[in-house]
């Protein structure tokens, strides 16, 4: 009787054994383990790759005089999008909550002048520089002002979660003298207040005002004076290596081909891209 119950719980404990093993193997339609990188496949398996954009920030994104979204950075975003063998959907977002619209997914990638630096590299994946900037001073053109020291007491603005606002409430002869630091929703509208009592001077990117100076010649000066050094980047998702692998290797294919460089010169009268980055430390993302 004993030896008939020991076979049977030994039958029982394989058939056990055998139901757990063969519970795991995972159905055709599971989902992949939360581990996989699945960044590059879901672009391409939708079809598509939404690119979040300021349109407020000429030239690299904002609406052209026929009403269409246009810039530097848009029309890179649809070469690189082809290289991808999908399309660029350019979503315009409010900047200051561009990493919020990123990581919700609301957008695939942030790619509109978005400077790289040590703080947005813990909330985002960067793919390697591909412009290099300044953030500098801007003042209305027939103004007195000509160094920071000027600008004591004064006001002094920015966009709200910039790059520009950064600098400037990192540099002590001017975050500890002016009188304000006002935020502004876009540049745009900081510009209309310079030279009335609203505002004194903005802390801006140079891509950015060298752009607006070429079209309004007539209405600013820049300070002879940097804020900071900065490089530009494309951000994906936290985790998102495989597109930022494939976004990296598709500009590196257009600066083989001359799209780039063809692409800065119609932009901004010259090649400005920047393609050797193996000389570039941590520290110039600090």
């Amino acid at each position: 009787m004993f030896k008939k119950v020991s076979m049977f719980l030994v039958l029982v404990l394989i058939m056990s054994i055998f139901a757990v093993g063969c519970g795991t193997e995972p159905a055709d339609d599971e989902t992949p383990p939360a581990d996989v990188d699945t960044s590059l496949t879901d672009i391409q398996d939708k079809g598509t790759i939404i690119v979040g954009i300021d349109d407020q920030f000429p030239p690299m994104g904002f609406v052209g005089d026929d009403g269409e979204l246009t810039g530097f950075d848009v029309e890179l975003s649809k070469l690189v999008a082809e290289k991808l063998g999908v399309e660029a959907v350019i979503q315009p977002i409010e900047w200051a909550a561009k990493e919020m619209e990123l990581n919700s997914g609301n957008v695939d990638v942030i790619w509109n002048g978005y400077t790289i630096t040590a703080d947005r590299n813990e909330q985002v994946e960067f793919t390697k520089p591909y412009l290099n900037n300044e953030q500098v001073l801007v003042v209305a053109k027939d103004s007195t002002y000509q160094t920071k020291a000027d600008l004591e007491g004064k006001v002094v603005g920015a966009q709200a979660e910039s790059s520009g606002l950064a600098a400037l409430k990192a540099d002590p002869e001017l975050a500890d003298t002016v009188a304000d630091i006002p935020e502004y929703d876009d540049y745009l509208i900081a510009l209309m207040d310079l030279g009335t009592s609203r505002l004194d001077a903005v802390a801006i990117d140079k891509i950015l005002i060298g752009y607006t100076m070429s079209k309004n010649p007539d209405d600013y000066r820049v300070l002879d004076v940097s804020l900071t050094d900065e490089y530009y980047g494309i951000g994906c998702a936290k985790g998102a290596v495989a597109l930022r692998e494939a976004i990296d290797k598709a500009l590196d294919e257009l600066y083989e081909d001359g799209s780039i460089e063809d692409l800065s010169i119609e932009w901004f009268k010259e090649n400005i891209v920047i393609r050797d980055v193996d000389k570039l430390t941590a520290a110039d993302f600090e």
